[in-house]
């Protein structure tokens, strides 16, 4: 039977009335915003995406009162802290998606510039931070109730930890490199009283005098098990088991810093049965930024990025132009692999008060497009988001946008860029309800599945009015990251070996996929599994690799 333009024309319209009502404040082709909260408390200093789609915030405690009260009559009782002692506000929050509700957490110590990661049964591990934090281990099993809430081990580390970075490792631990004036690295759990710190002599070369250009560095596991760590203009990649360096990267031309205070970004592009592993790092501001803004001199931030396959013999550097420079931007994986930049500044640098220019407008990076036709510039915001803000990927393809606190406090009036309390969403173009036609919607297996590793998996799909373009069928996985200072933690894609994609019902399909082989390629822990079809996500579902 041949369906007439009329029916069909009905069918897109009712599916239209089906989607969700949105307070839409830009909508183009090119994505759009979406305001969700205009309070929810705390600046979003840092950001986690859990199993249970809620996401827990957090700034720190030595900010003043936040706007959100503990609950219960509750106070945090520090006289360690260096603004309240007695502080009966929250400095953490549990975001709702589904509710788009907070409720408010107790954090004991100082939590600000502090680095985490997934433990592979889905509790959040956070480390170090500031003052009577700095030694400090905090975790947060996620739960459905409102119970749930921050454990601490005020001497779970070795180190002084702040503004250090966090892996997981293939056997389920994190490893936790380096920090201010911390040129080592150590283990979280302990394995035995023995387990300490060890010394990383590449940060000591990669540390400036005066300013320590190597502060979070940007840390990525690769699919042989070793970690691609990049601190000021260079990189190598280490055997942590051995404590050796196994290859030397050349620097990144030009020479400026690209890790924090430089604030540049990076990410693992999506990996592909680890072949040609890639490593993308773009802006950041230059060498003397810093010093130069503090004169008030606000330089104009890098407009580069630097491209590199990693597993080369003899590995380099492609460099790339962006259309507008950026520091203090984040760089989120979405499900079909393309790479969203958002956030930060034109010129200045991080630091309180010292960013100009915020840049409104998001930047996509398309990495399988030929060169000179990579970057595409989106739908802009109207608020900025400047030092300490953040970026994460929700499960239905939405960007959750916060933070923006470049203040010692918290300061709302009479200053350039007030503390932000707001919260967004960035739906990318895929999001767009005239594509609804082509979005995929996962059937089975159903969400919170678990699997194995190299195990052959079936997806079942739907696709509205059955358009099936089978070739362009694609399934990524991705983690979830520890987002915070421009980087994010723990994030990678995988996109999965498929089989041939056959009908089982009207507009229903599978795909039969290999789950990846090793923790190399993905540590046992959460995901999320996307089916993409010309180039537009499902919906993701959870599902736990062990």
């Amino acid at each position: 039977m041949t369906t007439t333009p009329l029916i069909l024309s009905f069918i897109f319209c009712h599916l239209l009335l089906l989607l969700p009502r949105r307070n839409i404040l830009t909508a183009a082709a090119d994505g759009q915003w979406d305001l969700l909260l205009t309070n929810v408390g705390i600046s979003a200093m840092h950001m986690q995406l859990l199993h249970t789609d809620r996401v827990v915030m957090f700034d720190r405690t030595d900010f003043g009162r936040s706007n959100i009260s503990l609950p219960d009559g509750k106070c945090r009782n520090d006289p360690n802290d260096m603004a309240l002692t007695t502080d009966c506000t929250a400095h953490s929050v549990e975001y709702d998606i589904a509710s788009n509700s907070v409720r408010p957490l107790m954090v004991l110590t100082d939590v600000w510039c502090s680095s985490g990661a997934v433990m592979s049964d889905g509790t959040l591990v956070q480390t170090g931070g500031f003052n009577d934090g700095d030694h400090g281990v905090r975790m947060y099993t996620p739960c459905r109730s409102s119970s749930c809430d921050w454990r601490e081990i005020q001497t779970g580390l070795t180190q002084r930890r702040w503004y250090a970075t966090n892996q997981i490792l293939p056997d389920g631990r994190q490893i936790i490199i380096g920090g201010t004036q911390q040129f080592n690295y150590e283990f979280y759990p302990k394995t035995n009283p023995a387990d300490k710190s060890y010394d990383l002599p590449f940060l000591v070369q990669t540390s400036d005098p005066g300013i320590e250009n190597n502060l979070y560095p940007f840390v990525f596991l690769n699919g042989d098990g070793n970690l691609f760590i990049f601190a000021n203009n260079r990189a190598i990649l280490f055997n942590y088991f051995k404590g050796t360096v196994v290859k030397t990267y050349p620097a990144i031309p030009g020479g400026d810093p690209r890790s924090y205070p430089s604030s540049g970004s990076a990410v693992l592009l999506p990996l592909r049965n680890n072949v040609g592993a890639e490593v993308l790092v773009c802006g950041g501001a230059p060498k003397g930024a810093f010093v130069s803004a503090n004169n008030g001199n606000f330089v104009g931030a890098l407009n580069t990025c630097g491209r590199i396959r990693i597993n080369d013999l003899n590995p380099k550097w492609n460099m790339e132009t962006m259309p507008t420079s950026r520091v203090m931007g984040d760089m989120v994986l979405l499900p079909n692999g393309n790479v969203l930049i958002i956030n930060g500044a034109s010129s200045g640098t991080p630091g309180w008060e010292l960013g100009r220019n915020s840049v409104l407008a998001p930047i996509l990076y398309r990495p399988d497009n030929p060169v000179g036709s990579r970057f595409e510039v989106q739908n802009p915001s109207s608020t900025p988001r400047m030092y300490h803000s953040t970026a994460i990927l929700l499960r239905d393809g939405r960007v959750l946008v916060g933070g923006s606190n470049p203040h010692h406090y918290y300061n709302f009036i009479g200053v350039l860029f007030p503390t932000d309390l707001t919260l967004q969403a960035f739906s990318p173009s895929y999001l767009d309800p005239k594509v609804a036609y082509l979005r995929p919607q996962i059937i089975s297996p159903v969400s919170q599945s678990r699997i194995g590793y190299g195990q052959e998996l079936a997806i079942q799909f739907t696709i509205p009015l059955g358009r099936l373009d089978s070739n362009s069928v694609t399934v990524t996985m991705v983690a979830p990251s520890f987002t915070t200072h421009s980087f994010s933690m723990n994030q990678r894609l995988l996109v999965l070996t498929r089989g041939a994609v056959i009908a089982v019902g009207r507009f229903a399909y599978q795909i039969r996929v290999t789950t990846p082989g090793s923790g190399n390629l993905a540590p046992s822990g959460y995901y999320l599994v996307f089916v993409i079809h010309r180039d537009i996500p499902s919906k993701g579902i959870w599902i736990q690799i062990k």
